[in-house]
């Protein structure tokens, strides 16, 4: 979601007459779009943030913006924390950066912060794509969902769901620029449309069948709305990737009664069953917490255990990280960030193991692959995704945006490696 918003910031400053500075030093306008969904990104801000100001100390007349989930989190104070700072907007308020800035020659409302409660889609305003072939289409924003540990419900607000006319004349608009991925986007993005009195499968539906669409992708989903029609609509649509990622959190049916994650751990791996039955080819991926409050070795094992029972084709990984305001940061038995520590290291050779495994039954096999350009680690060999959403390398000759077929001949835990065996343009 950030990806996206990013973007659109971008696009929208392009469209006031601004253009991108080729290094910080040189920029008028320094804008930031912040995360706060753990300490590590608010510890990145504090130090980028601080070379930021040193430069408006060197040039006064620099300007900087402050947005995002960090930026709404600290409203109250961050201009007391960051005098230098011109102007905060949080994720909902994207738009009024347009208004602060749009009055020619910088005519920058100094102090100023837009108001939650007159939350915008930031898909209304321009996007500078990074890439032609590729687009975020935003589709929720907000989440009512009340996970113990998580700030996001207090910093992007109640979810509110993008109508469906308004998304299809944007995903078809895409098409017809040459846009074949698109990822859907939400925070909780297979609840979209409860209010509007509809459902996520009959969106899936609905842009499977725009003309030019080849793939469709969506995060972040969340178990609980996981329905008979969504994993339907993913078993039927032909663009609709075969790749769900499922957030599990936790293996500890305690520790995800305690996150309020209203699940069990049994219902997670039956949803899983139901879902790789349905799709045959479906790789997972998920979120695995480590070190919630009163996590004991148990608990912890528990999680292991259900990692190697759903066979992941990867996983992201975290430290439990406390953030003011919610209820898990209240709690009395935090776990010590030794063991946390400790843990997530056992945890990620657990992961990196079934993951090897998944990746290398796939060689021999020939994957579809979008190619996204040349790899980061091996300039000679072109780089791409499969519809299980898994990175190959490989040797080939096709443009970014090309659907090529590529022979799997070796696998890491992350990668797939291979050779291209025909080309078909998207």
């Amino acid at each position: 979601m950030n990806a996206h918003d990013s973007e659109r910031i971008k696009g929208m400053l392009e469209d006031l007459g601004l253009g991108e500075a080729p290094s910080r030093e040189a920029a008028d306008v320094i804008v930031f779009n912040t995360c706060t969904i753990r300490e590590k990104p608010d510890t990145k801000f504090a130090a980028y943030i601080g070379d930021a100001i040193a430069q408006k100390r060197r040039q006064p007349d620099t300007v900087i913006a402050v947005g995002g989930c960090y930026a709404e989190a600290q409203r109250e104070r961050l201009f007391s924390l960051y005098p230098d700072v011109d102007v905060a907007f949080g994720p909902g308020s994207i738009p009024h950066l347009g208004d602060w800035l749009g009055a020619g020659g910088f005519g920058v409302s100094r102090s100023a912060f837009g108001i939650a409660e007159e939350r915008r889609f930031a898909a209304t305003l321009p996007m500078h794509r990074e890439r032609g072939f590729q687009a975020w289409v935003q589709i929720s924003m907000g989440c009512n969902s009340k996970c113990a540990y998580c700030i996001v419900p207090s910093v992007r607000g109640r979810e509110v769901s993008r109508r469906a006319g308004e998304i299809l004349a944007e995903v078809a608009g895409l098409a017809a620029e040459g846009v074949c991925e698109i990822t859907l986007l939400g925070q909780n993005v297979n609840s979209w449309g409860r209010e509007l009195g509809t459902d996520f499968g009959a969106l899936l539906r609905a842009c499977d069948a725009v003309d030019g669409i080849e793939r469709i992708r969506f995060t972040s989903p969340h178990p609980k709305d996981f329905r008979r029609p969504v994993i339907e609509a993913m078993a039927e649509c032909a663009s609709v990737c075969e790749h769900a990622h499922l957030p599990l959190q936790s293996g500890s049916t305690r520790i995800l009664k305690a996150m309020r994650r209203t699940y069990s751990r049994e219902r997670y791996i039956r949803l899983a069953e139901e879902l790789r039955a349905a799709i045959p080819d479906l790789a997972l991926t998920t979120d695995i917490i480590v070190g919630f409050p009163g996590e004991t070795e148990g608990d912890f094992r528990e999680t292991l255990e259900v990692v190697e029972e759903v066979g992941y084709d990867g996983a992201f990984t975290f430290v439990y990280s406390p953030r003011q305001g919610t209820e898990a940061a209240a709690m009395t038995d935090q776990v010590p960030d030794e063991l946390k520590h400790e843990r997530i290291e056992r945890l990620v050779s657990v992961v990196q193991a079934v993951a090897r495994g998944r990746n290398e039954a796939r060689v021999g096999r020939i994957d579809e692959v979008l190619v996204e350009g040349p790899s980061r680690t091996e300039p000679e060999l072109l780089r791409g995704r499969t519809r299980r959403n898994t990175t190959v390398n490989f040797a080939g000759h096709a443009r970014a945006g090309e659907l090529v077929d590529v022979l799997v001949e070796s696998a890491t835990s992350q990668t797939l490696h291979g050779v291209q065996r025909a080309a078909v343009t998207a």
